[in-house]
């Protein structure tokens, strides 16, 4: 098993550290003691365990300490996290969600994160998915590395039927946590796991092998739907005038052009790293904002964000696009930058004239005095320059001494707009995924 577990490993070696999500359970417990294994004979990057503590029941209080002493005995740092789980439809799903999250949170770039799922982890996932209705993204099950944060997750065992990793904890009398609620199954994975694979295996003994294999199948048609996904959206990454907002967009017309299938996957293939997929009930969403006409403002709200259409483009915006900044008044020092609460940092870039500087968002009305053009209806001016819908309630609005005298980073306008300078804060990473 080491040497099989060194040959997963020997592409992340260059990394600057291994963190590995240590729970104390028997799965993580024998990946913890095989990489302090290998790390006596072999050059490794640095170990160091994760455990995170969800506080879900009484007799989780123990376990840290229970890591910290097995930790200690290796000589493998332990970091223990304490986490707040968010009600929701599904405990196990929140617990999930905040223990990714707090992975997120201490990974630095480039580190890997090994977790401990092994091939009965994977069977058990793939029908667990066939039972909802999964997609082909969700029957590949479990990939053996994705993004995570700044770096990547890493699954090294997942060819090791977890039979033989107890025998290996047996064999060394490794200690482990047995977690009283895995006996639950009321939880649909525990019920899987304890009334539905023994019969399985009773049955045909190669179950779990066999739907692990199957998993392995449909990640290959995945990423053959993947390669084909980034092909069909070449066409529409091109064309955005509004590289600096910083914004994910893409263009309608080359998607109108696929058939809806190859529409669907594309829409997949780029979604995928900005959010949780919709299901197949959700996706009238794509229909309306692909037909919508081009006065119209559909927004198709999903789980960590909302695709917005607005001048022949769709818009991914999440986090604080998703809020009105508020208000940002005076700016006494227009030689420095101007903090806009929620909104980024303003810098005039001109001579600065007399008056008193100040920073407003649209209200509706505003007009400006335009040389030879008189003054126009603002919204109508950023109509004629094409500025999408959902940026023009949060471009800073000039005013001196009360007069409207410049847009940020509409140059298009006067001279002075092409002086004011506007930069939209970074969203940050997108969210941990459910696998």
């Amino acid at each position: 098993m080491l040497d099989q577990l060194l040959q997963q490993l020997t592409p992340y070696r260059n990394a600057p550290a291994w963190r590995i999500a240590f729970s104390g359970g028997l799965d993580s417990t024998v990946l913890l003691h095989q990489l302090a294994e290998l790390a006596r004979l072999h050059l490794l990057p640095p170990l160091r365990a994760i455990h995170v503590h969800h506080g879900l029941q009484a007799a989780a209080d123990a376990w840290p300490e229970h890591c910290r002493a097995v930790c200690a005995q290796l000589g493998i740092p332990l970091q223990v996290i304490h986490v707040q789980v968010q009600p929701g439809s599904s405990l196990e799903q929140a617990a999930r969600a905040a223990r990714y999250g707090a992975f997120i949170e201490c990974m630095e770039k480039d580190e890997i994160l090994l977790t401990a799922q092994h091939r009965d982890d994977q069977a058990e996932t793939l029908l667990f998915r066939l039972l909802r209705g999964a997609g082909v993204r969700g029957l590949a099950a479990m990939p053996r590395e994705r993004v995570l944060g700044a770096g990547l997750l890493v699954r090294p065992l997942l060819d090791v039927p977890r039979a033989r990793l107890h025998a290996w904890a047996t064999e060394r009398q490794a200690p482990w946590i047995e977690d009283p609620s895995n006996a639950d199954d009321r939880p649909s994975r525990n019920f899987l796991r304890l009334n539905i694979f023994p019969v399985l295996a009773a049955r045909w003994p190669q179950a779990s092998q066999n739907m692990a294999r199957a998993a392995a199948h449909v990640g290959e048609a995945l990423y053959l739907l993947e390669e084909l996904g980034r092909e069909d959206l070449e066409d529409a990454l091109m064309g955005n005038n509004y590289q600096w907002l910083g914004v994910p967009t893409l263009s309608l017309p080359p998607l109108r052009r696929l058939s809806a299938a190859r529409q669907r996957n594309a829409l997949q293939t780029w979604l995928a790293p900005l959010t949780r997929l919709p299901d197949a009930a959700h996706w009238a969403g794509w229909d309306d904002l692909r037909d919508a006409t081009p006065a119209a403002t559909p927004i198709w709200r999903l789980a960590d964000g909302e695709l917005h259409a607005s001048q022949k483009r769709i818009w991914w915006l999440s986090g604080f696009w998703l809020r009105p900044p508020l208000p940002a008044g005076a700016w006494p020092d227009p030689a420095q930058p101007m903090t806009l609460p929620g909104n980024g940092e303003l810098r005039w870039t001109g001579d600065i004239a007399p008056g008193q500087f100040e920073v407003r968002y649209r209200q509706g009305g505003e007009t400006m005095n335009l040389w030879g053009r008189g003054h126009r209806d603002l919204k109508r001016l950023l109509n004629e320059i094409g500025v999408p819908a959902f940026v023009r309630g949060r471009l800073p609005l000039l005013y001196v001494d009360g007069e409207l005298h410049a847009v940020a980073n509409q140059g298009h306008l006067n001279r002075e707009s092409r002086l004011l300078k506007w930069s939209p804060p970074s969203n940050p990473a997108s969210p941990a995924s459910n696998v």
